[in-house]
Order: C-alpha cells, then structure tokens, then sequence
C-alpha cells in the first residue's frame, strides 16, 4: 500500500515496523463511512436503549458501518454507588440488549463506558465494541481512572471503579485495526503511541467529559492525539444535564489524521455526526509526514 515503505525503512524499530506492516492493507475499503453519536443519557435503562435504538437507526440510514457510542450510554447515575448498584455483567440482560441491536441493524457498535460488575460490588468502566452479528469483538477496561478535585469539578472515579490493566485493539472491523480508549484516558499520549505501535488506524475515545474542563481540552487533546499519531479519533459524547449532581459537555466529533474535524455536533443535541473516511489520505499523511520512522526510542 502507498505509504508503508516510508513507514518501516532502515532506521525504524524492526520489531515495530514488523507489527504495523499489515495496517493499512487491513480496511476493507478505500472509503468508509462512520458515524459518532451525541446524547445525554440517565438513569432510565429503558430510555436510554430507546435514544440508543433511535441513533442507530439514524445511522444506518446516513450509510454508516459503524457507530460510536459515548461513555455511560446505557446508564448515568447520581453517583458512583447508585452506578455500581446497577451494574451488570458483559453477559447479562442489558449488554445483550445492544448486542442484538447491533446485529438486527447489521451494523459495529462502539459501546463505550459500560458499566461491568466485577462479582464484588465494584465495577469496571468498559468499552466493548460489538460487530454486524451481535459478536462481541473487542472489550477494553479503562485504565487510568478519573480522580480529579477542581472548581465545579469533584469526581472519584476510583472509589468504586477497578481500573483495567491491559491495552486494547480490535481487528477487522469496517476500517482495519482501532486503538480503544475511553474519556479520562485522552490525557495520556502515551496510550495512543501504544494504539498507533500495535497498527490502529484510528482511536476510539467515548467520553462523559465535564462542562469545564471539556470546554478548556475536550478538542485540543482530541485534535493533539489524532497528529501525534496520524490516527482519525473517533469521539462520541455526553451532553447536557443528566441529573441535579451532573451534566456534560458535549460536542462530539470526528477528527482526521491530519487534525481537522471532519464532524461534529454542538454542546446539547442528540444525534449523530458522519464522515466518509478517505484511508488513502491517511496512508499519504503518514507517507509525506513520516515522524513514525523519525522516532528515536534511543534517547527517549
């Protein structure tokens, strides 16, 4: 493919190079339609499904083959504990509700943020993306978790959440390999450098990112990850007032390895933003801007 050779020449990590070589021959078009979705989700499990079901169906009909869902899609509480209390397993009722919509619609689902009961009383914060058959592809538990204490801002994500200790991709779907990640992970570039060295293509990051400080980074850090890693990133979002403790600051959007916004929606609406993804374009950023072969892992 156009791009690889300037990507794994003399001078470059052999085990790395090796890993990557097969990335860009993995889409299974030169062209694919995405969509990422925007809502503002609740308590009500019932609701949420029916808002989920609703963008689902708007996608499918933009021509989309896969959907990105936002962190606490099917569920956002007051709290922490009321989350934890209904949490459920990848195997039960609830998971099984998204993974038969995937399959009814014959469409991906990034279902990010879910939350896992763990059997203890705890949960995880898990990203599952699930393919055109219900099968689920891909299940990443979010590392780094959110423990922060700003003005208007006091959250403790650790207090009930265990944090997950493994890297994730998922292969094979409708644009070759994805990097998974969730909200809070956005901060840290090394994760991306990760997604990029294990071949991802682009980078899933759903999020429930809070009024201030998504109106001070949400975009910088998501425009900053996408030309580090000549990656797209894929951003559903949270908007809006969930409950009385809680509201999120929106604007999902989609941004191209070269760091310009392809889509994106405003602080408030429901809905779901599209691109067409030109993965041509994405070989030659990588080919003309070849910073992968110009690391130097000897110094740093």
């Amino acid at each position: 493919v156009h791009g690889e050779t300037s990507l794994s020449r003399s001078g470059d990590d052999p085990a790395r190079a090796k890993s990557r070589a097969p990335e860009l021959m993995a889409s299974r078009a030169a062209r694919v339609t995405v969509a990422v979705a925007q809502m503002t989700s609740t308590s009500d499990k019932a609701a949420n499904l029916s808002i989920c079901a609703s963008l689902v169906r708007q996608a499918v009909e933009k021509g989309a083959s896969m959907l990105f869902f936002p962190e606490c899609f099917a569920f956002m509480g007051s709290s922490g504990e009321e989350a934890a209390r209904e949490a459920e397993p990848l195997s039960g009722a609830l998971m099984t509700e998204y993974t038969a919509l995937a399959k009814t619609h014959r469409l991906w689902l990034s279902l990010g943020g879910f939350h896992e009961a763990t059997g203890t009383g705890r949960m995880h914060n898990t990203h599952v993306v699930v393919d055109q058959a219900g099968a689920i592809r891909g299940v990443y538990r979010k590392v780094h978790l959110f423990d922060v204490a700003l003005p208007g801002v006091n959250l403790q994500e650790s207090k009930w959440t265990d944090p997950g200790s493994e890297i994730v991709t998922c292969e094979d779907t409708p644009l070759g390999t994805l990097g998974l990640s969730t909200c809070y992970d956005l901060r840290f570039p090394e994760l991306y450098t990760q997604l990029r060295a294990r071949g991802s293509l682009g980078a899933c990051v759903p999020a429930a990112f809070t009024v201030p400080t998504g109106a001070a980074h949400w975009e910088l850090l998501l425009r900053a990850r996408a030309v580090e890693t000549q990656m797209y990133v894929f951003a559903a979002a949270q908007a809006g007032a969930h409950n009385d403790k809680r509201s999120s600051y929106g604007h999902a959007m989609i941004v191209d390895p070269w760091g310009s916004v392809l889509a994106q929606l405003d602080g408030e609406e429901t809905g779901i933003a599209t691109a067409e993804l030109d993965l041509e374009q994405l070989a030659r950023v990588r080919e003309r801007m070849p910073v992968w072969s110009h690391r130097r892992p000897d110094v740093y």
